[in-house]
């Protein structure tokens, strides 16, 4: 037997009219209808007219949020000599070498939300693919997160960097703030993230690039947006 929607989530969905939104209308709309009594986390998502199982219309890269996450990533980072301190001098919440990269890969320990290592310790590193490979955790050059300058690398993670992929059905999911930001920070957030995934887009990429962008909260509804925003925030 299906679950049954609560009466909460039917009242919110009920909420969204059958047409696309500004982001503005949409963030405003998301607070409006909120019933959890955590403060939920907003949500991006973009439907893009890629295909994924091709390299060279993979959708991938890394954005800065001005306003950050409204939570402190939890960092660590394997490295040797005085990038240890760099690190941990920067903010790191652990540093450590080949002793680290044996933790993961022996306990499965994967107590952080963001993983740094430096060029010389991804031969280690690489032996970690199925422990961080299906949490999305592995180190990865593309994203900045194999560098010699970790400590530049754990100050932008701090200050609210995020990932952003294409899953194999050509969706791209990125959490752009809490619920309980001002309007306009969740706006701007949203904004960079657009700006940041149009300018990704690859030159294999044919016919329309953005099929379709939704905005939602962890427990509301999704909210359709017009696809003029991504046209704008790419220009």
């Amino acid at each position: 037997m299906a679950k049954k929607d609560s009466k909460n989530i039917t009242k919110s969905r009920a909420a969204v009219e059958p047409r696309n939104y500004l982001l503005p209308e949409a963030v405003v709309l998301l607070q409006k209808v909120k019933f959890a009594k955590f403060d939920e986390t907003v949500d991006l998502t973009m439907r893009l007219g890629v295909d994924t199982r091709h390299a060279d219309q993979m959708v991938r890269g890394t954005v800065v949020l001005p306003h950050g996450l409204g939570k402190t990533k939890i960092v660590a980072v394997i490295a040797s000599g005085d990038r240890l301190k760099d690190a941990e001098a920067a903010g790191a919440d652990f540093v450590g070498g080949e002793e680290l990269v044996e933790k993961i890969q022996k306990e499965g320990w994967t107590a952080f939300d963001a993983l740094i290592a430096t060029p010389d310790m991804m031969k280690s590193v690489g032996r970690l693919g199925k422990v961080l490979g299906p949490r999305g955790l592995m180190p990865n050059p593309k994203t900045g997160t194999v560098t010699q300058d970790v400590a530049a690398a754990v100050k932008e993670i701090k200050a609210g960097k995020v990932e952003f992929r294409a899953d194999k059905t050509a969706l791209v999911h990125v959490p752009v703030g809490k619920l309980s930001f001002p309007t306009e920070k969740l706006v701007e957030n949203a904004t960079t993230v657009l700006a940041s995934v149009m300018r990704a887009k690859p030159s294999a990429a044919k016919g329309k690039y953005v099929k379709g962008i939704t905005l939602s909260s962890t427990m509301g509804p999704g909210v359709p947006i017009d696809g003029s925003v991504a046209d704008a925030a790419g220009k």
